[in-house]
Parts: C-alpha cells; structure tokens; sequence
C-alpha cells in the first residue's frame, strides 16, 4: 500500500463521509488516526480499515461486529479472521434472505391492495 497519508478532511472526501462519522468511528475505535496536535492524519491501515468498515456496513453488518471482526486480525491473524469473517458471512446472508422475504411479502400485500383498490373505482 502507497505511504501516503490523508488528512481528515481528504479521508472525508475519499470515503464521502461526514466529519461527525469519521470522529464516531473514531470514538468507537474502528479508526486510529496519528495525531499531530490537533491534525489527524489516516495512513494506509487506517485507510484500509475504513474500506473495510464502509464495505461491511454495505451488507449491513453492526458496527460493533465490523469492530470485533478487525480486533481478530490484530489479535489472532488472517487465518483466524477469515474464519470469522465466514461466519458472519453466513448470519449475515440468513438475515439479509429473511428480510427479502419480508419484503416480497409486504410487496404482494400492497400490489393486491392497490389492484383491488383500483378494481373497486373501475380503473
């Protein structure tokens, strides 16, 4: 990975992000910028970890699991992560296939509804 560091409002930008999100994952400890003073500035590991962090938040992961799947990596290795990140994997494709299938549910109520709806004004 390149050396080159972003400041806050860079990593904002790259990650098109609020500087209130970046400062939460930050205070969550997802994120741990070098301090300069007041500057911050996010090398590579912190740049990949916000990859990571935006990307699990895509497939809906909770912050605190995205947390503790990162810690795995510092404290066990990749191995050990990859078998983590399997089993989140896992429950995460159970819930997100439940969710669908309520969704399909609410979406024939409400076509039926509207059909009938529209049938009933002689649409």
């Amino acid at each position: 990975m390149s050396d080159k560091r972003l400041s806050f409002k860079e990593m904002c930008a790259k990650f098109d992000v609020t500087p209130r999100t970046l400062r939460y994952y930050e205070y969550i400890e997802l994120l741990q910028p070098e301090r300069d003073g007041r500057a911050r500035w996010y090398g590579a590991k912190e740049i990949a970890r916000m990859t990571l962090i935006l990307r699990g938040r895509k497939f809906g992961f909770q912050l605190e699991d995205i947390r503790q799947w990162l810690l795995i990596y510092e404290n066990e290795g990749t191995d050990a992560q990859m078998r983590a990140w399997i089993a989140m994997a896992d429950r995460q494709l159970g819930e997100l296939a439940e969710q669908r299938a309520q969704l399909d549910v609410a979406i024939d109520e409400l076509q039926k509804l509207r059909d009938d709806t529209a049938a009933s004004l002689g649409d």
